[in-house]
């Protein structure tokens, strides 16, 4: 299918020079985009008429690249606002949570996945990661009932292979239930590998491996998993530094805090990206820099755990630190909204640093080519420029939500409050439409999953 999307009213294109059009057009052929450009003169017109183009009329129309979420836990999206884990701080939300995720099976896993995937795509996300770490006894395939359902979906899908091998009795917090040995995570991650990992040009399926926290497995498999990254050339991820309990557990247990612990394992390189990092001192960030480490700042979840609120501002003054947005699980959010971390973004780093501390374009680059850099795919995504893959969202500038706030069509996405996207593109096929998702069995979709999720609760 060639696209042709005409007459955008306006488009952000966030390459290196910022160019923002109007009166735009994007030529759409074979997944990759093939011309950006102003005003598409009439003749032109008529030959993709005739060559049989469709043609999206773009008149009234904000263009933007596609989202990308760094970091998430789509299983979650079967959990959202639990009764009694609502007020909880971290620790004592997973202990309490742990108990229901205990019984997640594969029916659950393929249903929360599309959810929480179809979810994001109404707010623009194209491409999203998730890590996946919750493995009760017996149910060796729930990463690949994953993969499947973000097949289904249509995402550009960058699944981690998660791992806790700390149980409760070990002095981790999870039960033994769900943890596993050393040797089965690693087995399985050479497997996982080997079957769906897929490095070629715009891919729509990589592997990373990703170790849940230091407070959940061995230093001995952190060592591991490195290693086996570099042996296959992938990414690596793990949460920290998103407490001050983790904080304190760390000097506990290595007598170092979460960052220095990461550095003495050899986890600060440009493999590497961790999720939150919100108890982050100058020297750290400066570390983070000289390794050109990634980080995946979720600042609902950490409004919503009271976590605290990262170092965002500063690390923006560090700019080889790849920084990134992510609306981490649904049951530390209970919504996988990317404009509203954007939006949160925006407005947490201003409660602490002042107006000035943060603008629209640097909390929307860091959701386009900033997530795009933290997953080292900023040459194919993150920016609308000639033979970058086709992920382009559209936001029709004519609803309430924007009514009056339009000298910047480009900030009203954040400061309006935007509800979300009414196209969105991925790998040149659309997936969003009318702002409605492309899947006949959606209603179905929905009543399933709130079935099964009621389910799980009354086990628990």
């Amino acid at each position: 299918m060639r696209t042709a999307f005409l007459d955008i009213e306006s488009l952000a294109t966030f390459d290196a020079d910022q160019t923002q059009l109007t009166r735009a057009y994007v030529l759409v052929d074979d997944h990759r985009i093939q011309e950006v450009g102003q005003e598409l003169p009439r003749a032109r017109r008529q030959e993709l008429l005739a060559e049989g183009w469709e043609i999206i009329d773009g008149s009234g129309k904000l263009m933007l690249p596609g989202f990308v979420n760094t970091h998430h836990h789509l299983y979650q999206s079967m959990f959202r606002n639990v009764r009694g884990a609502q007020n909880l701080r971290l620790f004592d939300w997973l202990v309490f949570l742990y108990e229901r995720w205990k019984h997640i099976d594969p029916d659950a896993v393929f249903f929360s996945s599309l959810v929480g995937i179809y979810e994001m795509m109404l707010s623009g996300v194209t491409t999203t990661t998730d890590m996946f770490y919750l493995f009760p006894k017996g149910t060796m395939q729930l990463f690949d009932v994953e993969i499947e359902a973000g097949k289904r979906t249509g995402v550009r899908f960058h699944p981690c292979r998660g791992s806790m091998s700390l149980s409760r009795k070990d002095g981790g917090l999870p039960p033994d239930s769900v943890v596993q040995t050393q040797d089965e995570i690693l087995e399985d991650c050479i497997r996982v590998i080997g079957r769906y990992h897929d490095p070629s040009p715009l891919s729509m399926l990589q592997i990373a491996l990703a170790p849940c926290s230091p407070f959940s497995v061995t230093k001995e498999l952190m060592h591991e998993t490195r290693e086996m990254a570099e042996r296959f050339d992938l990414l690596i991820h793990t949460h920290l530094a998103e407490t001050k309990d983790e904080e304190a557990y760390c000097l506990e247990q290595v007598g170092m805090k979460p960052v220095a612990y990461m550095d003495h394992l050899g986890w600060l390189n440009k493999r590497a990206w961790f999720a939150h990092c919100v108890w982050m001192g100058l020297d750290e960030i400066q570390l983070f820099d000289r390794h050109q480490v990634g980080v995946a700042h979720c600042p609902t979840s950490n409004m919503r755990l009271g976590s605290g609120c990262a170092p965002i501002a500063e690390m923006l003054c560090h700019p080889q630190i790849r920084l990134g947005l992510a609306v981490d699980g649904s049951a530390s959010n209970d919504t996988g909204n990317m404009l509203h971390e954007i939006r949160n973004t925006l407005l947490l780093q201003r409660v602490f640093k002042g107006a000035d501390a943060i603008t629209p374009y640097q909390a929307l680059e860091m959701a386009t080519m900033g997530g795009a850099r933290v997953l080292r795919r900023d040459a194919e995504l993150g920016s609308i420029e000639p033979g970058k893959a086709a992920d382009l969202i559209l936001f029709d500038l004519n609803r309430l939500e924007f009514a009056g706030g339009l000298s910047d069509p480009l900030s009203a996405v954040v400061m309006c409050d935007a509800k979300g996207v009414d196209l969105s593109m991925i790998h040149g096929e659309i997936r969003v439409r009318d702002g409605q998702i492309v899947d006949e069995e959606m209603g179905w979709i929905i009543q399933h999953q709130n079935r099964l999720a009621q389910s799980m609760l009354d086990r628990g």
